[in-house]
């Protein structure tokens, strides 16, 4: 079994659909637009796109857009030359060319702004960038994988997101879906969190009571798998015991979901 397969953990029949789709994904020079709310796990189905693909042996470069300050966004994606501007006394190598020959995922790409929604669509029409001060462009080869917890149409329709790039972008697309449509999927993913940590923090074997279980598949997880790993891994840290109970599990207040409350009748 492939490293990345062991990452993308459940057997629910949603969650097969979309992992089915990675050789066929992996195996296109096209871009694909991974689509899913927030914790989905989003970046773990980008790995396994580019490290069960012919160019798992280049780099797999992840951006989290959001974290770009618009005014440093094309410096940081497409670097600059020396002297571009004060300050820039040596040259400096964007993230594009750090990912060439590999993939570059843009996560959280419905937070470019236009300006830089611009200059991305230029690189994917024509397969070259210009760092910033240069005169001459510089060809790459990259596999572009997004990802967005927004949807896009609806920012075309809003016009705050370019629709000629959502083209661009959505040529291959795939949409993961909630843990709440998962269910099936959560003591086994929750297995595997609370193996992790106890091998992490040194503490042997640790269960999960029925109690446990119980409180895990009645709660709405609204951040998804993100949130199930962080909540089980701060119990097993905090535990003192080998067995954890629903108390030891720190959930918001939220009430569970009419679909999580029948699966637990």
């Amino acid at each position: 079994m492939s490293h990345w397969e062991e990452t993308l953990i459940g057997a629910s029949r949603c969650f097969l659909q979309v992992k089915s789709m990675i050789p066929l994904l992996s195996r296109s020079k096209s871009t694909v637009l991974i689509s899913g709310e927030t914790g989905t796990g989003k970046e773990l189905f980008a790995r396994a796109i580019h490290y069960s693909s012919e160019r798992r042996g280049k780099p797999f470069v992840p951006v989290n857009c959001a974290a770009l300050p618009d005014h440093l966004v094309e410096n940081e994606l497409f670097g600059h030359s020396k002297g571009a501007f004060t300050g820039a006394l040596v040259e400096k190598h964007g993230l594009f060319h750090e990912a060439d020959g590999g993939t570059l995922f843009l996560d959280e790409i419905n937070s470019l702004n236009m300006v830089a929604q611009s200059k991305l669509l230029r690189v994917l029409q024509d397969q070259e960038f210009r760092p910033l001060g240069s005169t001459k462009s510089r060809a790459v080869d990259i596999k572009i994988v997004a990802a967005t917890n927004t949807d896009l149409r609806h920012l075309v329709e809003v016009r705050q997101f370019r629709e000629d790039l959502f083209y661009r972008l959505n040529v291959l697309s795939v949409v993961l879906p909630p843990l709440r449509d998962r269910r099936e999927d959560i003591i086994e993913l929750a297995g595997q969190f609370v193996k992790r940590s106890a091998e992490e923090f040194g503490k042997g074997t640790v269960r999960l009571s029925p109690d446990a279980i119980t409180t895990i598949m009645n709660y709405a997880w609204p951040g998804n798998v993100r949130e199930l790993q962080s909540v089980i891994h701060r119990a097993v840290a905090m535990a003192t015991g080998e067995t954890l109970e629903g108390s030891d599990l720190d959930l918001l207040d939220h009430e569970p979901t009419e679909r999580a409350a029948a699966c637990a009748q």
